[in-house]
């Protein structure tokens, strides 16, 4: 399984309405996530607008290509892309700076 982790830079002037957006996914949006891989995603943001993303999938690449051929990520990019800086002509799920994972401390179970 990978962890991704990455950023994003939210408008401050955005802040609230973007948070108010992901207390409403949409539910074919949510089900796409699901169906393509995208697993214990979630999303932090601080109060300059830095986002902090992560979630776990078998694969990033396929998840990522799955996720491109969905209507209902298409729709949502384009009205979630508003949101971000410096993202030029890319969608938000294009235009992350995924971060390198230095170090993991697995999940233990007592025996």
């Amino acid at each position: 399984m990978q962890r991704v982790c990455f950023l994003l830079q939210v408008r401050p002037e955005r802040l609230e309405e973007y948070k108010q957006r992901h207390r409403a996914v949409w539910p074919d949006m949510l089900q796409a996530l699901r169906e393509t891989g995208w697993t214990n995603y979630s999303l932090f943001l601080r109060a300059d607008g830095l986002l902090v993303g992560y979630f776990e999938t078998p694969d990033l690449a396929a998840a990522l290509q799955g996720m491109s051929q969905r209507e209902v990520n298409a729709r949502w990019q384009r009205e979630m892309a508003e949101f971000f800086e410096n993202l030029g002509d890319r969608n938000p799920d294009e235009g992350f700076l995924q971060l390198e994972e230095i170090f993991h401390l697995p999940e233990t179970h007592d025996s």
